[in-house]
């Protein structure tokens, strides 16, 4: 019979000595612009903040996702009065008046280009909820303002724009002058995984060989994933259509494309970039933050044929010792488990992809090391209690925003963001390529695997 222990419990009972565990881009990448080597520079200092004094909050891409961070920070300040909105951004007439009205603002707050709002001298701290394509520009712009970003998963668009903002990063940090930037990927904060971390440390089931990981997401009746409302005064009267393509490639307006972008490849990688980014981050973080060897991918449009990203796909990410496997579809409501397995056991984070409100994970040894189990731990199994995430908690921004006043590293700060994002990218050019890519790591390039 298992029992629940405490981390008291676990951490008293645990072994101490534990087990550690041609370039290519796809035909229509976003051409990023490169950042010159001595642009690397550190940014500018932010304003030096009291004990007591406000964090200021700048608010850059206001669609869905940002209101759940606007009503953040808006109870925040109401509730422990250390952080306030100042400015919103938006390229859309209509998301501008709602933001501002979210966040109260005055009118003279509400900016139309981000560089503006990035150049304020009064902000703190630059939130941004963009399309994938503009992820680089909005959190360039930013750091080198000498703001502190949080930035929603993906971490970027592109491999090379990953690899520019964490070296942009510890440029900031080697001067002296450190910017915080934390990828919007919420599962790194979940004590689920740092549980599991602390028990793979404490080699509870061995050295990690494999893992899996995914959703299921059954969005046929809605008509398919991503299919969200498109306003019906929408127009090129009020949404700066040149603005949002950016360096994309050129087409006339289309609402469709404008709201519903991440069903297309110029503004998205689909599945990969919107749902295993937040599945891959926290098994990176618990294994030792490595860059993946290959990655390979399959999948394809089966149900839902209103997209050019497909509806299932499953990822196998190779890392120097063990693999990641990766599977969703978002035609079908069915969840691989999430688990880590080592060579003497496994550990259960989660039976439902997306559901972390339960309070344990599970340590179970293999059938060859119950009797090494029991001695380390005294039970043939372990349940270990974990803060579960419920709806209207924010651990990771919580985490962000403390970061932001100690300086210290954040759950996903800007080299293991870059990490996640070489596999993730990896992972679609696989699957549109239908070819393996390996990563070179010396030139930290990922290529097109030779027969």
């Amino acid at each position: 019979m298992a029992k629940t222990k405490s981390r008291r419990d676990f951490l008293k009972q645990a072994s101490a000595g534990g087990a550690a565990l041609t370039t290519f881009s796809t035909q229509n990448s976003l051409a990023a612009t490169p950042i010159a080597h001595e642009n690397l520079a550190a940014p500018p200092a932010a304003r030096v903040l009291g004990a007591n004094d406000r964090l200021n909050v700048g608010f850059v891409g206001c669609g869905g996702r940002m209101n759940t961070h606007i009503d953040y920070v808006v109870r925040r300040a109401k509730e422990k009065g250390d952080v306030q909105p100042v400015a919103v951004c938006d390229i859309y007439d209509r998301r501008k008046q709602l933001a501002r009205e979210r966040t109260g603002v005055s009118e003279k707050d509400v900016h139309h280009d981000f560089r503006e709002l990035c150049a304020r001298k009064d902000i703190d701290v630059v939130v941004i909820a963009s399309p994938d394509h503009w992820h680089h520009a909005h959190a360039v712009a930013a750091l080198k303002a000498g703001k502190d970003v949080y930035l929603e998963k993906p971490f970027t668009y592109t491999i090379d724009e990953a690899r520019e903002i964490a070296e942009l990063v510890n440029a900031s940090i080697k001067a002296g002058k450190g910017r915080v930037l934390q990828v919007g990927s919420q599962y790194t904060s979940f004590d689920h995984f740092h549980k599991a971390q602390k028990a793979i440390k404490d080699g509870l089931i061995g050295q990690v060989v494999w893992a899996t990981a995914g959703y299921g997401r059954n969005a046929n009746k809605e008509g398919g994933e991503w299919n969200y409302t498109i306003d019906p005064g929408a127009s090129e009267k009020n949404i700066d259509w040149k603005a949002f393509l950016g360096n994309a490639p050129k087409r006339g307006f289309s609402a469709e494309r404008y709201f519903r972008w991440r069903k297309y490849w110029d503004y998205s990688g689909g599945i990969a970039t919107d749902l295993f980014y937040h599945a891959l981050a926290p098994y990176v973080m618990i294994t030792g933050q490595q860059f993946p060897e290959r990655v390979t991918a399959s999948g394809g449009i089966y149900v839902q044929k209103d997209r050019e990203v497909p509806d299932t796909l499953l990822m196998n990410v190779d890392y120097s010792t063990f693999t990641v496997n990766l599977s969703c579809s978002v035609a079908s409501g069915a969840s691989p488990l999430l688990a880590v397995n080592g060579t003497e056991g496994r550990i259960i984070v989660a039976q439902k992809g997306e559901d972390f409100s339960h309070k344990t994970i599970e340590i179970v040894p293999d059938n060859e090391y119950r009797k090494e189990f029991k001695a380390k731990t005294g039970e043939d199994k372990l349940q270990i209690e974990c803060q579960p995430n419920l709806r209207g908690m924010h651990l990771h921004m919580d985490n962000f925003m403390d970061c932001v006043r100690s300086r210290k590293e954040p759950n996903l700060g800007a080299e293991l963001g870059y990490k996640v994002m070489a596999a993730i990218r990896m992972g679609v050019d696989a699957y549109r390529q239908q070819t393996t890519i390996k990563w070179d790591p010396r030139k930290e390039k990922a290529l097109v695997a030779k027969a």
